[in-house]
């Protein structure tokens, strides 16, 4: 069993929302701060949402409703949050100065023996230890949306990480029912989204320079890798278009590389506020997603009609 009890949640967005939520599941409890209290509404709304579903589907019994909500909490009193805490997992937006400031203040409000992670997607923890005055005691903890579904969650050390911290919090991530990724060494993207980014990148060049539609694209991808998961552009659209833009952002300034830039074909959605299912419009249209129709696939209704001979 881990030793990490107490867990401090920092950024009610999706994917602070969904780790508070996996971690209560299994009995831990997590205060989950934002620094806005209507997004923490929002976010104890949609908990229970997904709760209600697992108890209708038959994941959670119906007990599990009360129990869940008894180990969350909500605050937009950080020192709240961090009082007591064991680990702390930052899930703020994909911004480096963002992150550091956010460090800094755990570092002041959290117990010396606390671990600091963060939920970073591709930022190296080296880039935020110093941050803090306890470098050693600090880790990326990249989990993945939807965190039930994608039960892997990415563990690495920055240039002083203890091992025994890095041990840690692959003991807490199995007894929250993740598979733990260990990142030996240190990567921008880590393990999957190394790989992940190369499909977005490259989907996103195909229809950005023309040489095929998004929906054909992701028909080509459901066909060949199943119809029971999101296609590549439906992907971005879950994760948020503005997180997927300040991600190609940060690759692009590491490598300096201005091919790395995100193209229009995203940025352009961005700046119209288009940024996926939380905007109800992205790369397609929510609730109702073109790439969720039964004849999504069907090579009739997908043939576009040419001219008439």
């Amino acid at each position: 069993m881990s030793q990490l009890k107490r867990v401090a949640v920092i950024g009610a967005g999706t994917m602070g929302r969904q780790i508070s939520l996996q971690i209560a599941r299994h009995g831990f409890r997590v205060s989950l701060y934002d620094i806005d209290s209507a997004a923490l509404d929002a976010a104890e709304q949609a908990q229970r949402a997904i709760v209600a579903d697992w108890v209708a589907t038959g994941r959670v019994y119906a007990s599990a409703d009360e129990s869940i909500f008894d180990s969350l909490s909500y605050t937009a009193d950080l020192a709240s949050a961090c009082r007591d805490a064991d680990l702390a997992i930052e899930a703020v937006p994909e911004q480096v100065e963002l992150k550091r400031a956010v460090f800094a203040r755990l570092d002041r409000l959290l117990p010396g023996s606390a671990i600091i992670t963060s939920n970073s997607s591709s930022i190296r923890i080296s880039r935020l230890e110093d941050a803090t005055e306890r470098p050693q005691r600090v880790a990326n903890l990249h989990f993945y949306l939807p965190v039930w579904d994608s039960p892997m969650a990415e563990v690495g050390g920055g240039s002083c990480t203890q091992p025994q911290v890095l041990d840690g919090l692959c003991d807490f991530v199995r007894a929250i029912g993740i598979m733990p990724l260990r990142v030996r060494r240190e990567s921008t993207g880590f393990v999957f989204n190394r790989v992940w980014r190369a499909v977005k990148r490259e989907v996103m060049r195909v229809a950005d320079s023309g040489v095929a539609s998004i929906e054909d694209i992701d028909r080509a991808w459901m066909i060949k890798f199943g119809r029971d998961k999101p296609p590549p552009f439906a992907q971005m659209d879950r994760i948020g278009l503005d997180v997927i833009r300040d991600i190609e952002l940060h690759y692009a300034a590491e490598s300096g590389d201005p091919d790395d830039l995100p193209p229009p074909l995203l940025t352009d959605r961005v700046e119209r506020g288009d940024l996926g299912v939380k905007s109800g419009r992205g790369f397609y249209d929510y609730p109702n997603p073109a790439w969720r129709r039964d004849d999504f696939l069907d090579p009739d209704a997908a043939i576009e009609p040419g001219p008439l001979s």
